[in-house]
């Protein structure tokens, strides 16, 4: 299964986290924009470009400190076809990066529209006789909250195909608590998703013990991730929330096994954004994300030891 793949890289790096890539014009330094927008104009197209050669910067500096990105859709959608494009870029040159590709895109429809997100960015395109790959991430983020026929069209590829996925279960977000928390029987709202989350991927556990459906559990609730780790015993845990979120070392510590393996911590804002922290307008934001990227790793390693 594709979490034996990412919790193998995990141990061959020593780092449990992921980079997220969620590409906002206002976070690319300004001589990669200026050299885009001077050839394209303040267009689209510049702004496509300059999000590609900044995210591509990034995998460059990262590529042998973290195991895995994290590429946000929503910022490429927001560029229209262009930044599709540049998506469909990023996630091949980390791919040739030998980085686990986590697609952020948390679908949540169901049938035959969920299939269609499922081949788009899992699976293949049937086109003729010839099947064709399309984004062809690793993983991907869902929202399970309609129910079982919005996770199992994903569950079929993850099987087929060596992939995986992350549902949400309880978020980093403050207002989770207007529905995630609400009582439902005997459970909590965000125990009953965290509970069927295993119970579908019962029988899809790799190597490594762990099921193909993942969950999300924000670092900003380390008593939630400390209860939903030892109830959820088979499930990877995807950790938002570090750095800018406010969620700490001490907080995800809760999120890993005994052995150190089962969960990856992501942050993003605070890897690339580590620039404008610098004073130098940019022109160190490779080595500002790599630097970040090395303090989040060391701080974890303080509390969580990978065997």
């Amino acid at each position: 299964m594709s979490f034996d793949v990412l919790q193998s890289k995990i141990k061959a790096k020593r780092n449990p986290t992921v980079a997220g890539l969620d590409a906002r014009v206002e976070y690319i330094p300004p001589f990669i924009l200026k050299k885009h927008t001077g050839k394209h104009g303040e267009t689209l197209e510049a702004a496509a470009r300059a999000v590609l050669e900044f995210d591509c910067g990034l995998i460059d500096a990262l590529a042998d400190v973290v195991p895995a990105v994290k590429p946000q859709s929503a910022y490429f959608e927001m560029l229209g076809w262009q930044g599709m494009k540049a998506l469909e870029e990023v996630i091949a040159y980390a791919k040739e990066k030998d980085l686990f590709v986590i697609a952020d895109i948390k679908r949540g429809d169901i049938g035959t529209t969920a299939a269609a997100y499922s081949e788009a960015w899992l699976g293949v395109t049937q086109v003729g006789s010839t099947a064709c790959p399309v984004f062809d991430a690793d993983c991907v983020t869902l929202n399970g909250y309609m129910g079982s026929d919005a996770i199992n069209p994903f569950l079929k590829d993850c099987t087929s195909r060596d992939k995986c996925a992350f549902v949400l279960a309880k978020t980093s977000n403050p207002s989770s608590v207007e529905l995630q928390d609400i009582v439902a029987g005997d459970r909590l709202v965000y125990t009953a998703m965290g509970d069927l989350i295993q119970r579908l991927g019962q029988g899809t556990a790799g190597k490594c013990g762990y099921q193909a459906l993942g969950a999300v559990v924000g670092a900003t609730h380390p008593s939630v991730l400390k209860e939903l780790r030892y109830r959820l015993d088979k499930v990877f845990f995807l950790v938002p929330g570090y750095g800018a979120q406010g969620g700490t070392a001490a907080d995800v510590r809760f999120a890993f096994d005994e052995l150190g393996r089962g969960a990856i911590v992501n942050a993003s804002r605070s890897i690339m954004c580590a620039w404008q922290k610098t004073g130098k307008d940019g022109a160190d934001y490779q080595e500002a994300a790599r630097t970040a990227a090395e303090k989040m790793r060391d701080e974890i390693k303080e509390y969580v030891t990978i065997l």
